[in-house]
C-alpha cells in the first residue's frame, strides 16, 4: 500500500455567497480569528503526514499562493525590530521549496473536474482532498482521521456527517451496508437526492482520501446534478472495485462558505484560545444576555 503524502486543494470557486468582500478577495484567504481558511486546511493536512500540495485555482487567485510564499522585506522588518512572536506566527506559513504546486481550472466544470485538473500531480499516488469552506476543530485531525482508515482497509474513505432529511439535495449522500457507529460501507453514493428518495441522511463533507483509479472515471467527462463533473457520480463508478467507507469523524464541522457557519467559527476558534476566550466570553454577555 503506498504511503498517502498528496493533497488536492480546489480553490477556484468565486465565493458569490460573500460577495462583495470576495470581489478581489479569495474567499478562501478570509480569516477565521487571526488565520486564513486556506492555512487551516495545509496545517490539518500537514498534521496527517502530507508532504505534496496541489491548490486548484482561478483567476485572481494568486494571493492565495503568495501566502505561501516567502515575505523577505516583512521578514526582515521583524527580525530588524526583534518581533520574535511575530515571526513565530509566520511559521505555518512556510513550506519546503517546490511542496506546492498550482493548476488552472479554466472553467467551472464541477468538484470532479477541478480534480481531474490534476491528474498529474496525483499519477498513481493516492490522495487527500480538501475543501478549505470546510473548518473542522477537533482533537485529531481530520485528515489524520481518514488516513488511518485509508491504512486499515487500503481503499477509499469519505468524511461523514449525518444532515437534516430535508437538506439532503445539498449533499453527496451515502447508501451504507455494514455499519458499526463509526465506520460505515459504501455501497452507493447520490449526488443531491431530493429528500424522499436519499437513501440515507450520512452526507459527505469536505475531506476525502481516495485511491488514484478515481481519475480514469473523471476522465470521462460524464455530467450528473448541475450540468457538472461530479466527483460523487465517479466514486461511486469504484464500489466493488476498491473497499469504500465513511467515517464519522470526530470533531466539529463548521460550514465557512456559509455567513451564519462561517460567524460560528470565528467564535468557536476564538474560545479555543486561553487569550481569548476571556474577552469573548464577556463581549458575547452584552449580545446573549444569560
Amino acid at each position: 500500500m503506498k504511503p498517502l503524502r498528496k493533497a488536492v486543494l480546489p480553490v477556484a470557486g468565486l465565493g458569490t455567497r460573500f460577495l462583495p468582500a470576495t470581489k478581489a478577495t479569495a474567499k478562501e484567504m478570509l480569516p477565521v480569528v487571526d488565520k486564513p481558511l486556506i492555512q487551516y486546511a495545509i496545517e490539518e493536512a500537514r498534521a496527517a503526514g502530507i508532504e505534496q500540495f496541489c491548490l486548484i485555482t482561478g483567476r485572481g487567485k494568486t494571493a492565495i499562493v503568495e501566502h505561501f510564499d516567502i515575505a523577505f522585506e516583512l521578514e526582515a522588518v521583524l527580525r530588524e525590530r526583534g518581533k520574535t512572536e511575530a515571526m513565530a506566527l509566520l511559521e505555518g506559513t512556510q513550506l519546503e521549496p517546490g511542496a506546492i504546486v498550482t493548476v488552472r481550472q479554466q472553467e467551472p466544470l464541477g468538484l470532479g473536474h477541478a480534480i481531474w485538473c490534476a491528474r498529474a500531480f496525483i499519477g498513481e499516488d493516492p490522495f487527500a482532498i480538501l475543501l478549505p469552506d470546510d473548518l473542522i476543530l477537533g482533537e485529531t485531525p481530520c485528515v489524520a482521521q481518514l488516513a488511518a482508515v485509508y491504512r486499515e482497509t487500503g481503499g477509499n474513505v469519505v468524511a461523514v456527517q449525518d444532515v437534516p432529511r430535508e437538506h439532503t439535495n445539498r449533499y453527496g449522500i451515502l447508501d451504507i451496508g455494514a455499519d458499526d457507529g463509526r465506520l460505515a460501507e459504501v455501497k452507493g453514493l447520490v449526488e443531491k437526492p431530493a429528500p424522499e428518495v436519499a437513501p440515507s441522511t450520512l452526507s459527505i463533507i469536505g475531506r476525502y482520501v481516495l485511491r488514484p483509479e478515481v481519475i480514469a472515471y473523471l476522465s470521462r467527462f460524464e455530467r450528473g446534478a448541475g450540468g457538472e463533473v461530479q466527483l460523487t457520480d465517479a466514486m461511486a463508478k469504484m464500489i466493488g472495485e476498491i473497499p469504500f467507507h465513511g467515517l464519522r469523524f470526530e470533531g466539529r464541522r463548521f460550514d465557512c462558505g456559509d455567513k451564519v457557519g462561517f460567524l460560528e467559527a470565528q467564535i468557536a476558534f476564538a474560545l479555543k484560545r486561553p487569550e481569548l476566550a476571556p474577552k469573548v466570553r464577556e463581549f458575547l454577555r452584552h449580545y446573549c444576555p444569560m
